[in-house]
């Protein structure tokens, strides 16, 4: 997917028109829609300001990844990661317990 495409989806899944969007990173929904349509390409810092108001990572937003990650969690992962190696450890087996069991109540109901 493209990030004009990524735009627009997101864009579409928070309620907000182009104008709305617009507004909100600083610019005109006419350069929106051309993001959109991938006729044009935000800069990086347009790019930032986009992906702070539709709640997910730069990576997402440009196709790096597939994985959509919301600032909660990914808060939640910095947070992890500034834990020392132990720590995260014991995070990380509770984390992979709980996935365990998750899946294994998904898989027996």
């Amino acid at each position: 997917m493209t990030l004009g495409e990524h735009i627009l989806i997101l864009r579409k899944k928070h309620n907000l028109s182009q104008a709305a969007l617009g507004k909100l990173v600083d610019t005109s929904g006419d350069i929106i829609g051309r993001y959109e349509r991938d006729i044009m390409t935000p800069s990086i810092d347009v790019i930032m300001k986009i992906a702070d108001v539709l709640d997910v990572s730069i990576d997402f937003l440009v196709g790096k990844t597939t994985l959509e990650l919301d600032t909660k969690v990914l808060k939640r992962v910095e947070e992890v990661s500034k834990l020392n190696d132990e720590e995260k450890g014991k995070i990380f087996m509770v984390i992979d317990a709980l996935i365990r069991d998750f899946k294994a109540k998904k898989a027996y109901s």
